[in-house]
């Protein structure tokens, strides 16, 4: 009887301060901040914009097609020339109406966001989660990480390693040269930018070696920054990088 009032006053509790928040802290829509039913989730209208990218894609980079080609099918720049990481994959194409949160986490302190993403990342993390023995945040070079405070990298990865059990290593891959930002630059000068950006933390090699790993970023733009890391892990001795990102721009026309 005792441990029955305890559920019951347990779970009284839990919707008082539920309501409590919910009076405080109005769920609004990742994408627009309208006010929407539930925290974490997107308004109708933003669900109309956002395109979440589901098969068909590529086999390896995830790019999305238009019609099937096969479960195994590779886009035209993965058949010329494979990546460094195994397979990448993305929630949703990057664009006018996506980018909005994703640059609200980046830049502007909105980090409640990254439970959100960690939240819905974690689906593409599951598939992983057996070959893998760690996850690793892109990093971001100290003199920005001071500038910043945060790496958003680290705090989606933060998220899905809790909810997925599986270790995070936020100190393992290492920002080694302070590059130019990215914004701007093509395909050739993004890759030429990233050359020799990363290393392996010395102390981590051992731990690494020989292993899988999940390479979490927040945006997917042309893959250099992910082929470097991949690069730079393979060396190390990593078997297979798996790269999940919030999104990835998808170019038209």
């Amino acid at each position: 009887m005792m441990s029955i009032m305890k559920l019951a006053l347990s779970d009284t509790l839990k919707k008082a301060r539920n309501i409590l928040v919910g009076s405080l802290f109005p769920a609004v829509c990742v994408a627009c901040r309208t006010l929407v039913g539930s925290h974490g989730s997107l308004c109708s209208e933003c669900w109309k914009q956002i395109y979440f990218i589901s098969e068909p894609f590529c086999y390896v980079c995830g790019l999305p097609f238009d019609y099937s080609l096969g479960k195994s099918a590779l886009c035209g720049t993965c058949l010329k020339q494979k990546p460094s990481y195994t397979q990448a994959r993305a929630l949703f194409t990057y664009n006018e109406f996506s980018k909005n949160p994703i640059l609200s986490l980046k830049y502007h302190d909105r980090t409640q966001l990254a439970p959100v993403f960690g939240a819905w990342l974690r689906r593409l993390a599951l598939p992983y989660q057996p070959k893998v023995a760690a996850i690793l945040p892109v990093p971001l070079h100290y003199s920005r990480l001071v500038k910043r405070r945060y790496n958003q990298a680290a705090l989606l990865a933060d998220t899905v390693g809790e909810s997925l059990n599986i270790t995070v290593m936020n100190n393992a891959l290492l920002r080694s040269k302070k590059t130019p930002p990215q914004a701007g630059l093509s395909k050739r000068q993004r890759e030429a930018n990233m050359r020799g950006a990363f290393m392996v933390s010395p102390a981590k090699k051992p731990l690494l070696k020989g292993k899988s790993v999940i390479l979490v970023d927040d945006v997917m733009t042309t893959g250099a920054t992910l082929e470097a890391c991949a690069r730079c892990l393979h060396d190390a001795g990593v078997v297979d990088v798996f790269v999940i990102t919030i999104a990835r721009t998808v170019l038209t026309g």
